[in-house]
């Protein structure tokens, strides 16, 4: 298995080493917050192996890294396309991840009752047809003490991020919309605000749950702040985690991280 100490430290800065050129930079933002989170509540979770399922896992972004922790992964992904690129991601990497073909509703078939140490669900609830059915589902596979990790798009960000491209009408639209979406147009099925996210967390009987911005600043900063620093990626990392937890500033980030834990 490998190191513990030296592998959490890898990941909970995952994408941030080297971070000197624009795309890099930028992504190592992006990812920081959310592998910090799950840095600590891994900590939280045991010292041996955890058995964890990825929920829409895709190319294995997240449970790649997670295997090479020493932790037993299963990415369900209804996409055969992403599931082969899983399998070479891994096999690049020299590690093993389990790879199934499914969706939420079939995570009940898949695995025990409460066998799962940790369940992550990223960048899922926007697509699925019923998000508190998908999320129960999630909950049931989820042993007591277990916790699972949720990713969502931010609705309140959306309509910001609308208004700052010029589009006023379809920012106002996207704010009133219960599904939070500027209009037909919209290629994102659904948003959320943080307190429909607490509410479909309180609904499936999680407990405990912290929410926390990703993307504050990484997305609305002009390209040209970048231009002749080569520092500058490492000071928007850490200018990221420090905004998470901001009250004021995690109604504005472009996605929201929750972790919440099965009594």
């Amino acid at each position: 298995m490998t190191d513990r100490t030296s592998a959490t430290a890898t990941t909970s800065g995952f994408g941030a080493g080297g971070a000197t050129g624009p795309g890099r930079a930028a992504n190592a933002a992006r990812t920081a917050v959310v592998w910090d989170a799950l840095a600590e509540l891994l900590a939280r979770l045991g010292s041996g192996p955890l058995e964890i399922v990825d929920a829409g896992g895709g190319t294995g972004g997240a449970a790649v890294p997670l295997a090479e922790l020493g932790h037993r992964v299963t990415v369900v992904e209804p996409n055969p396309d992403s599931l082969a690129a899983l399998e070479r991601r891994a096999a690049e990497r020299g590690v093993t991840v389990r790879g199934v073909q499914g969706e939420t509703r079939d995570l009940a078939s898949l695995f025990a009752q409460g066998s799962a140490d940790l369940v992550l669900v990223h960048n899922v609830l926007e697509y699925v047809e019923d998000p508190a059915g998908a999320l129960h589902d999630v909950v049931g596979v989820i042993r007591p003490g277990g916790a699972v990790s949720l990713l969502v798009t931010n609705a309140v960000a959306g309509a910001l991020h609308r208004a700052l491209a010029g589009h006023i009408a379809d920012a106002a639209h996207l704010l009133a919309d219960p599904e939070g979406r500027w209009g037909e147009g919209d290629p994102m099925p659904r948003r959320f605000t943080r307190q429909q996210l607490l509410a479909l967390i309180g609904e499936a009987g999680l407990t405990g749950e912290r929410i926390r911005g990703v993307r504050v600043f990484a997305d609305v900063l002009p390209g040209h702040a970048w231009e002749g620093d080569l520092h500058a990626g490492q000071r928007l990392v850490e200018l990221e985690k420090a905004a998470a937890d901001h009250p004021e500033l995690v109604g504005i980030a472009t996605q929201l991280h929750a972790v919440a834990h099965r009594p």
